[in-house]
C-alpha cells in the first residue's frame, strides 16, 4: 500500500469521518472527562495544521495534527489510523510529517497527551520509537491516572 501524507483542511467529510472514528475508538478506553478532543472546527483554527494520510485510491486512512502554542512548544493532537492499516507505518509517516513542520517552524519541544490505560499500548510504542519520552502534565491537562504525557526536544539544542 502506498500512502501519502499532506496538509489538508479537516473540514472534509472523509476527515470528519476519521475524527468520528477516533472519538468512537476512545469512548470505552477512559472516562469522557479525561478525553481531550478537538473538534474539526477547532482543528481548522490558525494554530493547528492537520495532516491526512491517503492511500493511492485517495481514501483517507489516518490523521494527525500539530497545534502550535509558541516557538518553544507545540502539541501533537488527534493521531489516528484506521484499524485495517495499523502496523503499516501510517502513524510513523504522519508523526514524521508533524515533526518536520515543527522543526521548520523552529519549535523546540513537541509534547502530547494520550491515554494511560489498556488500548493505548500501540500509541505509546509509536511515540517512544520516534524518540518521545514520558514527561509530566503540561498546559491545562490535569495530572491523572488516565493520561500519559510525552515530549520530544527537537530544537537545535536537542542535537547536542
Amino acid at each position: 500500500m502506498t500512502v501519502t501524507v499532506a496538509i489538508e483542511t479537516p473540514l472534509q467529510d472523509d476527515v470528519r469521518a476519521l475524527v468520528g472514528a477516533l472519538n468512537d475508538h476512545l469512548l470505552p478506553l477512559s472516562p469522557q472527562e479525561f478525553q481531550f478532543k478537538m473538534t474539526v472546527e477547532q482543528m481548522a483554527g490558525d494554530d493547528t495544521t492537520v495532516f491526512v494520510a491517503r492511500e493511492e485510491t485517495g481514501r483517507a486512512v489516518g490523521i494527525g495534527a500539530l497545534r502550535v502554542f509558541d516557538r518553544e512548544m507545540a502539541e501533537v493532537k488527534r493521531m489516528y489510523t484506521l484499524p485495517e492499516v495499523r502496523g503499516q507505518r501510517v502513524g510513523v509517516l504522519i508523526l514524521d510529517a508533524i515533526e518536520a513542520l515543527a522543526r521548520e517552524r523552529g519549535i523546540k519541544t513537541l509534547k502530547l497527551e494520550t491515554g494511560d490505560a489498556a488500548g493505548f499500548e500501540a500509541a505509546w510504542r509509536l511515540y517512544q520509537r520516534r524518540g518521545f519520552t514520558r514527561c509530566g502534565a503540561f498546559l491545562d491537562y490535569p495530572d491523572s491516572q488516565y493520561s500519559a504525557f510525552f515530549e520530544k526536544r527537537i530544537g537545535p539544542e536537542a542535537a547536542s
